[in-house]
């Protein structure tokens, strides 16, 4: 498994997560991203060329020796400094209030504990700081969130950690941010994968 998930899963992950319909949700992930930002689950820098000329400064956390490597090439091409400084979303190596924005894409379903590393995220901003997320998660139909859960222990396995059913509106409001907006945008595939949470919410 240790290969698996170091050489294999963020070479597929690169593969599967790109496309025009994910570029377009990485477009509005990122619009009015500016200061200081801080991303968490950077992987192979596919948010890069989609960062606003408003940003100044971006701290990247990634545990993916792979993913970093993967990523070189659009770090260097970026405008902006890109500084790799963790590797763990629920411990983030930052004073409290010192971030403008946090950016997760595709990221909090395989942090193991996810509630940590939102408080976490509310922690590091500052007041008026914002999380622009783009994930997936825990379908409304009861029959697609069925699935989700029967299938979520293979996925875990299979996908490094991955939780299909998790209620992603629903942690991001328990961490204590207040959620501004939040959309379903649909992306091509089956809806036990592909329910979407897309939105913005405010420290």
């Amino acid at each position: 498994m240790g290969f698996y998930r170091e050489q294999i899963v963020p070479r597929v992950t690169n593969r599967a997560l790109n496309g025009r319909p994910f570029d377009r949700l990485r477009a509005r992930a990122t619009l009015g991203l500016e200061g200081e930002v801080l991303e968490i689950g950077f992987g192979s820098g596919r948010n890069v060329p989609h960062y606003p000329a408003t940003v100044t400064r971006v701290r990247a956390v990634e545990p993916s020796v792979v993913g970093r490597k993967l990523a070189a090439g659009r770090v260097a091409a970026c405008p902006v400094p890109v500084e790799y400084i963790g590797l763990d979303g629920q411990e983030l190596p930052v004073g409290d209030a010192c971030i403008d924005h946090v950016l997760t894409t595709w990221t909090l379903c395989t942090i193991p504990d996810v509630v940590r590393a939102l408080r976490e995220v509310h922690r590091v901003l500052k007041p008026s700081g914002m999380l622009h997320f783009v994930e997936h998660g825990r379908a409304p139909d009861s029959r697609v969130a069925r699935w989700q859960d029967r299938l979520t222990p293979i996925q875990r396995r299979v996908a490094s950690g991955c939780h299909l059913n998790r209620p992603i509106d629903e942690l991001v409001a328990a961490s204590g941010l207040v959620i501004e907006r939040l959309d379903h945008p649909e992306v091509p595939g089956p809806r036990t994968f592909t329910y979407m949470y897309e939105g913005v919410a405010r420290r």
